[in-house]
């Protein structure tokens, strides 16, 4: 629909050793890039059957990457655009702003391949009202940012990204900007080998699901503590 806001979808390349560090820790960079290659695309099908304009912003060098002909082939269908910025916060800022179109922006990243429709459609729904939506993630980061216009992002500024307070740091930083902010549910990411193999049991049948189970260790899924 033409009143839809604009899915941004901000993705790294997935290399090994450049994509998902920390899970390569334990199970090696090359099988890292593959469960984040997984996780890329079930997330892009997922923002595919959403309906809603797409644009990725995207780091890193996609030639490099696993499962580069898929991913290209998902891409070639939308919007790409290169991150840019010295940091982590301010690449979020110049790619809300790079996706903006006069209609709201709502910003997931590729660590919750388990995300649905309904969950994006819930993560939007706050905008109706307020100036901001933040979704937590499980670990205290968010796992989603909307907001009605790109200047609300510049208080990213502020925040200490990768820390087990960002998401509280997040919300306090839009709302000393002076935005409204609704909240959305909290969502689970990956970040660790913990986290795969819970997310994996979220959607069973995902690609994200399939490159767990085979990679070793799968067998030790089971509830987090």
């Amino acid at each position: 629909m033409s009143d839809d806001p604009t899915l941004l979808v901000v993705a790294r390349a997935p290399a090994p050793g450049r994509a998902k560090s920390r899970l390569g820790a334990t199970v090696g960079h090359g099988a890292a890039a593959r469960l984040a290659a997984a996780a890329l695309l079930d997330t892009l099908e997922t923002a595919e059957a959403l309906g809603w304009p797409l644009v990725v912003a995207m780091t890193g060098e996609l030639g490099d990457a696993d499962r580069t002909e898929e991913i290209a082939a998902v891409c070639a269908r939308h919007r790409i655009v290169a991150q840019r910025g010295e940091d982590f916060a301010s690449r979020l800022i110049a790619a809300h702003h790079d996706a903006d179109a006069g209609r709201g922006v709502v910003q997931i990243g590729m660590d919750t391949p388990q995300v649905s429709v309904d969950d994006l459609r819930r993560a939007a729904a706050p905008l109706e009202d307020h100036d901001a939506a933040l979704g937590p993630a499980e670990d205290g980061g968010w796992w989603v940012l909307g907001v009605r216009e790109p200047g609300w992002t510049r208080c990213l500024t502020e925040v200490t990204m990768s820390r087990p307070d960002t998401g509280t740091q997040t919300a306090a930083a839009l709302e000393r900007s002076g935005a409204r902010v609704g909240r959305v549910p909290t969502l689970a990411d990956v970040d660790t080998w913990t986290d795969a193999l819970a997310v994996a049991a979220l959607r069973p049948g995902g690609r994200f699901a399939a490159e767990v189970s085979r990679t070793p260790g799968h067998e030790q899924a089971g509830p987090r503590p």
